[in-house]
């Protein structure tokens, strides 16, 4: 898929490529720009010298001057050696000052890490050195450069947010890296970019980025365990199969086949940004999961109408 498509569909689904918010997104914005003017002028070459072979076959109406020593040089120069120095200007341009700055960064002129994991077909975020674990939303403190550490549990995935960096593949038994260091606060969406299975155009993630004392406050909430609620949801939620799957901190629920349930409630989204986090959404998502996302691996679990409005009240709970 060529890269013009590849914008439109970003734009499309809520991720502008052309709205940088970090210094590295800028200088790719950037290169953008220069390499559409640079293949308008080519294409204006081309399309020039078309039309001058065009007269060149009918010397009489030659309307450039000279003969055909003088047709046989504007090809030379403008066919060869301008698209030479345009490519040799572009090819120094993005490794001097666009390739350098998207690299890996250095671990000692960053500020925290952020390890992002792949599954099909959500996100897990681990934030090292705190129990933190949480899913899909990442949140991060302005002007502040993390080292986003990915890697996958399954097959190949590819990490990206488009207004803050380029992409990272995620790739089994590989360890990426990149830069966010968003020079503002706001939400940023963000999308796997490498087809990994029936879900993969469901498989978004939003950063937030936040000022240093709102993220401080977030990941202080994040850290704490979740608290007995004594709720009989608790014990539908231990008994009908879900501790299987999910973890609370601070339960005897251990599951690592799904996302950290800790602080659900706490979230804007379900099931990889695929639906808003409200009780009639969270119904639906819990209710029959294969239709709201066929192809994810949570199954439907079967039980009463008290036992089921007892577990979407428990869960509603854990913020």
């Amino acid at each position: 898929m060529s890269g013009a498509a590849v914008g439109v569909l970003a734009l499309a689904a809520g991720q502008n490529v052309l709205d940088p918010h970090s210094p590295p997104e800028h200088r790719i914005t950037m290169l953008g720009w220069i390499m559409f003017v640079g293949s308008t002028i080519g294409l204006s070459v081309v399309a020039f010298l078309l039309l001058l072979g065009y007269f060149r076959r009918r010397r009489d109406s030659l309307p450039f001057g000279g003969g055909e020593k003088h047709a046989t040089g504007l090809v030379i120069g403008l066919g060869i050696g301008l698209p030479l120095i345009i490519l040799s200007a572009l090819f120094v341009y993005s490794n001097i000052f666009v390739i350098q700055s998207t690299a890996a960064p250095n671990p000692r002129t960053t500020s925290m890490t952020v390890k992002v994991i792949g599954h099909q077909f959500w996100w897990e975020l681990r934030y090292p050195g705190t129990t933190v674990v949480t899913a899909n939303e990442l949140h991060i403190p302005t002007l502040t450069r993390v080292n986003i550490k990915g890697t996958t549990d399954d097959v190949i995935h590819s990490f990206w947010v488009p207004e803050l960096n380029r992409k990272i593949d995620l790739v089994p038994g590989q360890v990426g890296s990149i830069l966010f260091y968003a020079n503002r606060a706001g939400e940023y969406r963000g999308k796997c970019a490498e087809f990994c299975g029936l879900q993969h155009a469901h498989m978004d993630v939003i950063v937030f980025a936040q000022p240093r004392a709102q993220f401080d406050a977030w990941l202080r909430r994040q850290k704490a365990p979740a608290q007995a609620t004594g709720m009989p949801g608790e014990q539908v939620f231990m008994n009908n199969g879900c501790a299987n799957c999910h973890q609370i901190r601070g339960t005897a629920a251990r599951g690592l086949v799904g996302p950290d349930l800790t602080h659900l409630a706490s979230r804007t989204t379900l099931a990889a940004g695929t639906m808003a986090n409200t009780r009639p959404q969270l119904e639906d998502w819990v209710r029959d999961p294969q239709h709201a996302k066929p192809g994810n691996k949570m199954p439907q679990v079967q039980m009463s109408q008290q036992d089921f409005t007892s577990l979407i009240d428990y869960l509603e709970a854990l913020k």
